[in-house]
């Protein structure tokens, strides 16, 4: 998905491009957009479909336009969807994402040490799912528009806490999604001479926070107190 102006069309050719060298066999890759301009002719672009969430003066939008993947008739399309954020960067074999079992995975989100209990939220770079089989999910957000956002920090935590309730929520295997920020940059302070790298068994690796490929690139960290080296491999991988 991609909307308003933080990303442009080079993000989406270049997940084209990626998707296309870690996959084999035939598949179609859809942008939903609010502007196709400047996308790679193979992408099929087609409307994000309207949420109607009316957001507050400063109010996060909090990724809530992802819940609109789980219309119960998405444009007409069918079959088994793999969702990808336009920002992560593919580092090896994506043909595991369609066979691995569940009815609807999601990465395990990246533990934080302030907290505790069972981690019941999937970080929603990357998930996967039968089109039209989660309508319930939209249609429960769209009838409670001013509850959910008021409990949920956003679209991820209320998705994931939704299907863990009906049993089937379940997680991509440990290792396959490496978070850039936790589990790339050397730990302090031979981040200060050593590159940020791929840890083994990496499929996806996924860029949120202060950290996106570009900065990564240019070894740069939007943090205060904080240092990457430049990642050469970044390079490499994202492509078009």
């Amino acid at each position: 998905m991609k909307w308003g102006t933080k990303y442009g069309p080079e993000y989406v050719n270049r997940l084209y491009g990626m998707v296309r060298r870690h996959l084999s066999g035939g598949f179609n890759f859809v942008c939903l957009t609010d502007d196709a301009t400047g996308i790679r002719p193979e992408v099929r672009c087609l409307p994000i479909p309207p949420l109607n969430l009316t957001l507050k003066p400063g109010q996060r939008d909090g990724a809530w336009k992802k819940l609109t993947t789980f219309e119960e008739d998405l444009h007409g399309l069918r079959g088994t969807a793999l969702f990808l954020d336009l920002d992560v960067v593919i580092v090896g074999r994506l043909d595991d994402f369609f066979t691995q079992p569940g009815d609807f995975l999601i990465i395990h989100d990246y533990p934080r040490f302030w907290r505790f209990g069972e981690r019941i939220v999937g970080n929603s770079s990357v998930y996967r799912f039968e089109l039209g089989a989660h309508a319930d999910v939209l249609a429960y957000f769209r009838g409670h528009m001013e509850k959910v956002p008021k409990r949920y920090r956003n679209e991820q935590d209320f998705l994931s806490h939704f299907l863990h309730k009906q049993g089937k929520l379940s997680y991509w295997p440990t290792g396959w999604c490496p978070s850039f920020k936790y589990n790339c940059i050397p730990t302090w302070p031979t981040n200060y001479w050593k590159p940020p790298f791929v840890p083994e068994n990496a499929r996806i690796v996924i860029f949120h926070g202060e950290v996106n490929p570009p900065d990564a690139l240019a070894g740069k960290r939007n943090k205060r107190l904080a240092h990457i080296k430049p990642a050469p491999w970044v390079a490499d991988a994202w492509q078009g």
